[in-house]
């Protein structure tokens, strides 16, 4: 019996050529963490924001600016702080004695590609600030609505092991990020790597030669693209049967919204693009679960005190639900 063959319905070159150019652009700096470089590359093309949490120094704040650099758009840096005001992020109506009236200035969160540095350093009230602006991509101050550019895209940092001076982001926040991706500490292997690389130079010679690849009208036509891959109804039966497991297993107290299940289909059609398939697997949605779930579900005490994470737990929910073929 003669394999079947697929005949792409979509034409995904250009996307495909942009996606290697972003990753062979990250890869002359960036040591091993392909798999966060394609996180990275799929939340930028899924229309999503992304949480990354490691420990200092695993150049998560390199991998964002270097995502923004191979753009071409506007990119604003906010270093969250504990004395940050919300009108610092969306700005504030300025009275003009000229005019005798308020004209509003615009924040740094205007922007394309905004990195958030440090985001649990800033306490409640500027952390709301960001619900409106992360889900709506636009701003309401003093009865005005003023709308983003297109594309939007939050990149927010935040280090899980110190805690003095921060302040736990709220659910509702969490649930707006597509991505948590935890990076870990390199290989010895890779040490050695980025070791070589500083003592030789190359870091400083490759940022300088680092070019925007892709375009903000690409982006857009990007994911439009993204958006029309075929879904098969199997598939959306399974990403709704895997967050609704969330929802009854013994194990979690708190359980992912249907946010989450959006995101696990327009996740999983951005990493099949990013393969060079115009439809989705299975395997797509198993591959997003933990970066899409772990930071929507909360264990119960009981099995945090185990020390199971969110990961060992999505992964069970993975093995005891049947796989569509």
């Amino acid at each position: 019996m003669e394999p079947e063959i697929f005949n792409q319905r979509t034409d995904l070159t250009e996307l495909n050529t942009a996606v290697e150019r972003i990753r062979q652009t990250l890869g002359k700096i960036i040591v091993g963490q392909k798999e966060t470089i394609n996180f990275l590359i799929a939340g930028l093309l899924a229309d999503g924001h992304i949480l990354l949490e490691g420990v200092p120094g695993v150049a998560k704040t390199l991998a964002a600016k270097l995502v923004a650099k191979s753009i071409d758009a506007s990119f604003s840096r906010i270093q969250f702080t504990p004395d940050l005001m919300p009108s610092d992020v969306l700005g504030t109506s300025v009275f003009d004695p000229r005019t005798a009236s308020f004209e509003y200035r615009k924040g740094p969160i205007f922007g394309h590609i905004i990195l958030i540095d440090e985001i649990n350093r800033a306490p409640a009230k500027t952390q709301s600030a960001l619900f409106e602006v992360m889900e709506e991509r636009q701003i309401t101050i003093d009865g005005h609505t003023y709308l983003l550019d297109e594309p939007f895209m939050v990149l927010a940092t935040q280090n899980p092991i110190e805690h003095e001076g921060t302040y736990r982001l709220p659910e509702a926040q969490l649930d707006r990020f597509l991505f948590k991706i935890e990076i870990g500490y390199p290989t010895l292997e890779e040490e050695v790597e980025i070791l070589f690389n500083q003592h030789q130079h190359k870091v400083e010679t490759e940022l300088q030669k680092i070019e925007a690849v892709l375009g903000i009208t690409q982006i857009i036509s990007c994911r439009a693209l993204i958006k029309a891959l075929h879904v098969d109804s199997k598939l959306i039966e399974y990403a709704a049967k895997i967050v609704h497991e969330t929802r009854i297993n013994k194990s979690i107290y708190l359980g992912a919204s249907p946010r989450a299940s959006l995101a696990l289909i327009n996740s999983a059609k951005a990493i099949a693009a990013m393969e060079g398939r115009d439809f989705v697997t299975p395997e797509d949605i198993i591959k997003v679960a933990v970066p899409v779930l772990a930071h929507r579900i909360m264990l119960t005490p009981d099995k945090e005190m185990e020390g199971l994470t969110a990961a060992d737990i999505i992964a069970q929910i993975i093995q005891k639900i049947e796989i569509p073929r």
